[in-house]
């Protein structure tokens, strides 16, 4: 046997073997770069980039992105796919070896999303050429049979360590996806290990997830690390992510993350221009609705890595190229939805944007016209999502267009409106809960959303406070809530929720659903208020912190903008 065929058999063995220990397909266990070269013995000099997207949210066109500068906001044109792309597809050209990477919520966002239930983004994501995926929080909107199949229409592997399938009565089975991916470049290998969001059942509507276990990233996060550390022999271990930054954090900072590099997080659209460094990992988020691209270049001399670099690269409409190929799809893919999604249903006077922590002028429209629609209600409420990019381009009537797709964009589930009556205790428990969510000091017990929104309720609050110990004053219709009374609250029903439960408000009596949906009220109140202007209305004001908050992060140097 040749020398070279003698190598090449022998290595082809050594990956079975390595697939077997780990049960495992060959292919996921060490995929070789076609342009790799072996360890050279003279000093050799390369540069590899590695590039991420997250939360892209289904955004095909460019739109009006938020940025905070001198203490303002600003707006630029970004993202788009077809910016997204060509963006992309150039600054992987300055590298002989790349990698892209999309870290999650790449089917859920939208009305085209919707309408065909993610199947119009299967190959508008297979066009941009990632070399790997992570399911998002969302991936799971249409539920697991459709997740399965979406994600299986990727040209790439998908990975994820923490979710598996539920083989009855809550027993767990095998996982769905590999729970990890390794790529071999210029002799270095580099691994990546990927967790998504184990709070999904708890976070969106149970229904959705129904049939996956999902487990936090300790319970194996150790056993992986050595294995890619240690048998696989990594010179390079990369977490992909979709947890929200505060949970990413705390995972860098967990004993069982050491012998990892980086974790590439998603979730929480926050923008982490240089990185943050933790106890024993590098921690990145890259922005959301395809704004941004995050980069992180690596420098290899003699097969061994020298140096690593990161940065944030924004999406600039403006000013990237064209790519036919992608417009074509665009066009193919919203043909039969177009005219729909660009209706104007509405105007507003001024902007619209879900950037900061307490209130929004987007969520404050949502309360508006529930209350509108629902004036005898005590409370109405609306979640704290995250999704949906700002408006903030005027048309020739000097406002700000509503159209029919963005109010998909802002609400991509047309949820059921319902009410029910809460006890005063009940609802001062939940609020500490939720405030909880959002500022707990303990950087692992933040959840995913932001402070929920109302109207009708007054609420101060320190938000840096003691757990349990945050609600300074409520007030519900002006009058100081009392412990003992019964409140009328409204808002939307999550599918699979028990009964006795609004909003994870548990305890809930007399639930009922109204007949109407988010998106009934939104376009009956647009058509006789508008133009609306959403200013927020200071219905929750904290005490120890600005009302321009744009993180729930805190303690670490970082700074949204």
């Amino acid at each position: 046997m040749a020398g070279s065929n003698r190598r090449n058999f022998l290595r082809q063995l050594s990956l079975l073997s390595a697939a077997a220990g780990t049960s495992l397909p060959a292919k996921w266990v060490l995929e070789t770069d076609e342009k790799s070269t072996p360890k050279s013995k003279g000093k050799k000099t390369t540069k590899i980039g590695i590039f991420q997207t997250t939360d892209v949210h289904c955004q095909i066109h460019p739109h009006d992105e938020m940025f905070w500068e001198n203490e303002g906001m600003v707006f630029r044109k970004t993202g788009g796919y077809v910016a997204l792309k060509s963006t992309l597809k150039q600054l992987r050209s300055k590298y002989r070896h790349s990698f892209a990477i999309d870290t999650g919520d790449m089917f859920q966002g939208s009305e085209l999303s919707v309408k065909t239930t993610g199947e119009a983004f299967v190959p508008i994501l297979n066009t941009m050429g990632y070399d790997l995926y992570l399911p998002g929080n969302w991936e799971v909107i249409y539920g697991k049979k459709k997740m399965q199949t979406l994600l299986g229409g990727l040209n790439a592997p998908k990975v994820c360590a923490n979710m598996y399938h539920d083989i009855g009565a809550g027993v767990k089975g095998e996982l769905i996806f590999p729970p990890y991916y390794i790529w071999y470049v210029e002799g270095v290998k580099i691994g990546f290990l990927g967790y998504t969001d184990p709070l999904v059942p708890l976070r969106q509507s149970p229904n959705y997830s129904k049939g996956i276990i999902y487990t936090k990233p300790e319970e194996n996060l150790k056993h992986y690390v050595e294995i890619l550390k240690y048998q696989e022999q990594c010179d390079l271990v990369i977490i992909v992510a979709h947890l929200g930054l505060s949970q990413q954090l705390a995972l860098a900072n967990n004993e069982d993350c050491a012998g990892v590099d980086y974790i590439f997080g998603g979730d929480t659209h926050e923008r982490v221009r240089k990185p943050i460094e933790a106890k024993f990992a590098k921690v990145v988020e890259p922005g959301a609705f395809g704004s941004f691209i995050g980069r992180l270049e690596l420098t290899l001399e003699e097969g061994k890595i020298v140096k690593d670099s990161y940065d944030l690269i924004e999406v600039d409409a403006a000013k990237a190229k064209d790519d036919p190929e992608m417009k074509e799809l665009i066009e193919k893919a919203e043909a039969v939805f177009k005219k729909d999604i660009h209706t104007v249903v509405g105007y507003s006077t001024v902007p619209l944007y879900r950037y900061f922590v307490i209130e929004n002028t987007i969520d404050t429209m949502v309360v508006d016209a529930l209350n509108w629609k629902y004036p005898g209600v005590d409370v109405v409420l609306s979640n704290g999502f995250r999704f949906c990019p700002p408006s903030a381009t005027k048309d020739h009537t000097g406002n700000y267009p509503i159209t029919h797709g963005y109010i998909y964009d802002m609400l991509p589930v047309d949820s059921p409106v319902r009410s029910g009556k809460v006890k005063g205790s009940i609802l001062l428990e939940w609020l500490e809960k939720e405030l909880n969510n959002v500022f707990a000091k303990d950087a692992s017990k933040r959840f995913g959303g932001w402070v929920v929104k109302f109207k009708g309720m007054q609420l101060k609050f320190y938000a840096f406070g003691e757990m349990g110990k945050r609600v300074k004053e409520v007030q519900i219709k002006g009058q100081d809530l009392d412990a003992e009374s019964y409140y009328t609250v409204l808002a939307c029903e999550r599918d699979g929720d028990p009964a006795d439960v609004i909003c994870r408000i548990k305890g809930i009596t007399e639930a009922k659903n109204t007949g109407d949906t988010l998106h009934q009220v939104m376009l009956e109140y647009l058509s006789v208020n508008s133009p609306v202007s959403p200013l927020p209305h200071h219905n929750a004001v904290a005490l120890d912190a600005p009302e321009t908050l744009l993180t729930q992060v805190s303690g670490v140097p970082y700074n949204f903008h």
